[in-house]
């Protein structure tokens, strides 16, 4: 099997394992344990904010070691968690402070797992970056919808089994990308250095960030949606189901499901009619749109099934926004540092995210779920029309070194 394909299922294995975990923590948090608002909104901070502490850590070591190396190190760590989880429920000892403790490791393993995978992505590119980017993410997504699929049946069968597969399926991935070749391995003298210039190579990724305006509106516009999106997603969402809709653990995963579809049917869209030019355009018209869309479905006191229609629109705008946006970030990183570049575009999202979710738990309580959907997609679509009209992202087409 070539190194591409290889990849794409050693991916496939974290998605799909993350797509379990989404609707699995989700679930346990809000219905099984019955937390409030407040306490979900720090349950899912607690999952983000190891990741926003050293993601920019695990973009400088993946230019050290190597994307397959690291992958392999954070991914064989990350299978650890849902063991730990499922011991504890095997003995009816399940508690929020277990939660959190499960939700620290995983945080850690994806800090390290992300920027790792995104470097490695670029080696088995072979020059096609966009459209390598939009096949990843459609591999990401789909398998994503297979492990909403697998947590559904959390509240049938318990989720002892349910924990012991997404182990399992993590593992099968770190075997896979033992057998990923992605050139030679980094000297052993970077390595010896690796801690005295971590420093340096962080700051060196920023600069060369910071050096672009277009890779600088990525960025900006990345911290807006780990903050409104992403706290929406993760907080709001699932205690909209809880609270609007009575839901169970087979209505969270519907919901994720349709997310994930509507992702991946506009990849498949963009892999039928090929690379996006105007990359930026794309990028910011995709924002604007899930904004509109998210307030739609907050303010119109729908029926569950047009609410997971809207949240299906919402998904498919996604999928432009994340292709875009990894693709101007990857095309425009020197060679030998898109490791640290993509854990800075990593980082733009996740490091928002913990606030995001944190702001969200409170804002459901203060004002509604539906109430808070709306206000965080308001200020959501505020902040892209700032970046729309005061920068030159939305003229930028081609290739993103010239910008």
């Amino acid at each position: 099997m070539n190194p591409l394909r290889l990849y794409l299922f050693g991916t496939g294995s974290w998605f799909l394992a993350y797509g379990i975990q989404t609707v699995t923590f989700a679930w346990l948090v809000t219905m099984v344990l019955r937390e409030s608002p407040e306490m979900v909104g720090v349950a899912q901070m607690t999952m983000l904010i190891p990741t926003m502490l050293f993601i920019l850590v695990g973009g400088s070591l993946a230019d050290h070691l190597g994307g397959r190396r690291m992958t392999i190190i954070a991914q064989s760590v990350a299978v650890l968690p849902p063991l730990f989880l499922l011991a504890a429920l095997w003995a009816d000892a399940l508690t929020f402070r277990i939660i959190i403790l499960y939700a620290i490791v995983m945080g850690l393993a994806q800090a390290f797992v992300t920027p790792a995978r995104d470097r490695l992505l670029a080696q088995v590119a072979e020059g096609r970056i966009q459209r390598t980017v939009v096949l990843a993410n459609m591999t990401q997504f789909g398998v994503q919808m297979v492990g909403f699929v697998i947590a559904s049946f959390a509240e049938a069968v318990g989720p002892v089994p349910i924990l012991a597969t997404q182990a399992l399926i993590l593992a099968i991935g770190v075997i896979t990308f033992t057998r990923v070749i992605a050139g030679p391995a980094a000297p052993m003298v970077a390595e010896r250095r690796m801690v005295r210039d971590m420093l340096a190579s962080i700051r060196e990724g920023y600069r060369t960030v910071a050096a672009s305006r277009a890779m600088r509106m990525v960025f900006l516009q990345n911290c807006a949606m780990g903050l409104f999106f992403m706290g929406a997603y993760v907080v709001t969402l699932p205690l909209l189901v809880r609270e609007v809709y009575d839901g169970t653990s087979s209505d969270l995963a519907w919901m994720n499901a349709f997310n994930a579809l509507g992702l991946v049917t506009t990849i498949v869209i963009l892999m039928r009619f090929g690379d996006i030019r105007k990359q930026g355009r794309a990028l910011l018209v995709s924002q604007a749109l899930a904004s509109v869309v998210l307030v739609i479905a907050g303010l119109a006191g729908v029926s569950f099934t047009v609410f997971v229609s809207l949240v299906f629109v919402w998904g498919m705008c996604g999928g432009i926004t994340m292709s875009m946006a990894r693709t101007i970030m990857l095309e425009a990183a020197p060679e030998d540092q898109r490791g640290r570049v993509m854990s800075f575009f990593s980082f733009s999202f996740m490091g928002a995210g913990p606030l995001g979710a944190l702001g969200n738990g409170f804002l459901v309580d203060w004002v509604g779920a539906e109430m808070a959907l709306v206000t965080t997609a308001t200020l959501m679509l505020v902040t892209i029309l700032i970046i729309m009209v005061s920068s030159q992202l939305w003229r930028f087409e081609g290739p993103l070194h010239t910008v």
